[in-house]
């Protein structure tokens, strides 16, 4: 039978071939595939705990990666690995090594020079990572991840709340998250940074 996926508003369609790349191949529901990822997330995130991590660790490329593979490789065989195809949102699939590299670059600059509060560098860091779409599937989980990574081990702060609910289910949170990104998208990270604390 296998896994048929039904997306909802603000979500990436994976191809036909990221979908077969399903690692637990008894999956078949949407709630299933989930609660599994949300599992393999959370392990993800002790991984994280006993990590000591300082800016010139977190911002490489080698450690997007390995954050995105701890959270999905019980699930996924392309999980830790830059996105083949182009998708409905990103950066084309030839431009994301160069555009990832540029984003890193950035944020040590805005670190280094205290340009903005901790909050905004963080929170800046999620938005242009999800809009570069590095992966097949689960930017949105992992950008906020790293964001909360780099908030608590670089500058001591509390990690987000993102709205005190699952982003991956349609509803109220999920709206106003999607409304904060596409300001963000148009300049403004200020509503972004806001639901990332509220």
């Amino acid at each position: 039978m296998g896994l048929e996926i039904r997306y909802i508003y603000g979500q990436t369609p994976l191809s036909e071939e990221e979908n077969e790349a399903l690692l637990i191949k008894t999956i078949s529901t949407r709630s299933e595939l989930d609660e599994f990822e949300q599992q393999n997330i959370e392990s993800a995130i002790e991984w994280t705990l006993k990590q000591k991590s300082s800016a010139d660790k977190i911002l490489t490329m080698d450690f997007i990666l390995e954050v995105h593979k701890q959270m999905f490789n019980r699930i996924w065989k392309w999980a830790g690995t830059y996105r083949k195809t182009n998708k409905n949102i990103g950066v084309d699939k030839f431009q994301i090594v160069e555009e990832l590299r540029v984003l890193l670059d950035d944020c040590k600059y805005w670190i280094e020079n205290e340009l903005f509060s901790h909050d905004e560098i963080a929170v800046t860091l999620k938005h242009r990572l999800v809009k570069i779409h590095p992966f097949p599937n689960g930017n949105g989980r992992h950008s906020r991840l790293i964001a909360d990574i780099l908030i608590s081990h670089v500058f001591s702060d509390k990690v987000f709340s993102w709205g005190g609910s699952n982003l991956t289910k349609a509803g109220d949170s999920r709206k106003k998250y999607l409304e904060a990104i596409y300001k963000a998208d148009e300049g403004d990270i200020a509503p972004l940074i806001n639901f990332a604390r509220s």
